[in-house]
């Protein structure tokens, strides 16, 4: 397939239509496709966590966890009590054997849901 109008394809049409067309190839579990919009869209709208946050999952689920990583830091720097990007930190960081680095993530997302240990 030609590159250029691969890159066209993802790229084509308005923010909303890119995010609607990435949120359909996610659920198609096409996550590597769904990885493509939320590309440029994460670069068009770098503040909003919602296309960057789809972007971090559809990497984890595309097995790309350095790349998964390197968005949930972003969101977890920006917004420190996002209790899903904390949670799918630990659990990237665990897919890595990053055990010991992942707890601490993990602990956090849990007191964020309210999921105290019961003693």
């Amino acid at each position: 397939m030609n590159t250029t109008y691969d890159t066209a394809y993802y790229a084509h049409g308005a923010p909303a239509e890119r995010w609607e067309r990435a949120q359909l190839f996610f659920d198609a579990k096409d996550y590597a496709a769904a990885a493509r919009v939320l590309g440029g869209l994460v670069e068009e709208v770098p503040e909003q966590t919602g296309p960057r946050l789809l972007l971090a999952r559809s990497y984890y689920h595309s097995a790309q966890l350095r790349r998964a990583e390197a968005e949930l830091r972003t969101i977890v720097e920006r917004d420190p009590v996002e209790h899903y990007a904390r949670l799918m930190l630990g659990r990237t960081l665990q897919r890595q054997n990053r055990h010991e680095e992942a707890e601490p993530h993990l602990r956090i997302a849990s007191a964020l849901a309210g999921d105290f240990e019961q003693r």
